[in-house]
């Protein structure tokens, strides 16, 4: 319980107040118990969707986070929170909105307060580019870790050595991601598959720009301990979290429409789900869970490429959230099991040699 607590605390009290709010701007808006009952329906459920949609990102977030200076692990848990909560889950939708239909910021938010109708018919316009973007960052993101190099450990042994074989061809990801982006802007509108291209592309150069970046600081420290000289930057690998939680919430954002037009309501729903990743990835981070099931970064991984993949495509098909949700949950457990099973029988295997020995 005390664990629980811990890391969980402040998650439990953000989404109380969250919830407290829902229940305020339900009853102020509609002065009716069961519309305000409603309301406070779809922001739980929101967060719930949030959360799983999002739990392979607490896990790649843990596993770029536990390799960075405990001091920009604390920015990112602070700092992040609020680039994750407010950029991501209010100012986003709203500069979407702004950009599409040429309005200045207080218009959009008027708008969205106003006449929620039009809000969501504009946000959901600009879902091609949105696909397009996020789904190519992430497709990137769950192969670069399986095309590594010097990858010794594998979890579907067979497909990922397969994969791994194909690690020292230059660029093999990027050829595999534009073979993907290609494929699907040839199902596309003419229109629509130049703005799914162009976007496609920049998820690309977001992707390789990020980890240039990342690459030239690692090298600028590495000079700087050479010299004797002690170094607490992680910036890069801050720059990339931060990425990264952006293409997470894009289908998170997008998605929420199904369920309400409202921007305060969704603001409310996917911030609760936005601040308990944090508490996951803190979670995983400092009991060293990752450490503990070898196999769990692997499930979050090709849960990744699948949502990858389920974005780029959903500019053609409508795959709704629940099933991307129940893809990835059932990856990443999958993965836990199979970490449990692998951890039994090593125990197994430590019993019965001490056994043998003092026999």
């Amino acid at each position: 319980m005390q664990t629980l607590i811990r890391y969980y605390g402040f998650s439990l009290a953000f989404s109380s107040v969250c919830l407290a709010l829902a229940v305020w701007y339900g009853w102020a808006s509609t002065e009716n118990i069961t519309a305000t009952l409603g309301i406070l329906w779809i922001v739980f459920v929101l967060s719930i969707l949030e959360v799983s949609l999002s739990f392979d990102n607490a896990v790649v977030n843990a596993t770029v986070l536990r390799n960075m200076d405990p001091v920009w692990q604390r920015r990112f848990l602070t700092w992040g929170i609020l680039i994750a909560v407010f950029g991501m889950r209010i100012v986003f939708p709203i500069a979407i909105v702004a950009i599409a239909a040429k309005l200045g910021p207080i218009d959009a938010i008027n708008l969205s307060l106003n006449n929620p109708e039009e809000y969501q018919r504009i946000v959901s316009a600009a879902h091609i580019g949105i696909a397009g973007f996020g789904g190519a960052f992430l497709a990137m993101v769950g192969l670069v870790f399986f095309f590594e190099e010097d990858k010794e450990i594998h979890w579907i042994a067979v497909l990922e050595r397969n994969i791994n074989r194909f690690s020292t061809v230059p660029a093999v990801e990027i050829g595999l991601v534009l073979a993907l982006i290609y494929g699907v802007s040839t199902m596309l509108s003419p229109e629509d598959a130049n703005t799914f291209l162009t976007a496609g592309i920049l998820g690309l150069l977001t992707y390789i720009g990020v980890n240039a970046i990342a690459a030239l600081l690692e090298q600028h420290e590495a000079k700087k301990r050479t010299a004797g000289v002690i170094v607490k930057s992680g910036l890069g690998g801050f720059l990339y979290l931060e990425v990264l939680d952006a293409s997470f919430s894009f289908d998170g954002v997008i998605g929420a429409f199904a369920l309400s037009n409202n921007m305060i309501i969704i603001a409310l729903g996917l911030s609760v789900g936005a601040i308990f990743v944090r508490s996951i990835t803190i979670h995983l981070v400092q009991t060293g869970t990752l450490a503990q099931y070898r196999y769990l970064e692997h499930g979050a991984f090709w849960a990744i490429i699948v949502l990858g993949a389920i974005m780029l495509l959903s500019a053609k098909f409508h795959i709704p959230e629940t099933i991307t949700g129940l893809i990835g949950a059932t990856l990443i457990g999958l993965s836990f099991w199979w970490s449990v099973r692998h951890n039994r029988r090593e125990g197994s295997g430590m019993i019965d040699l001490n056994a043998a020995q003092d026999g």
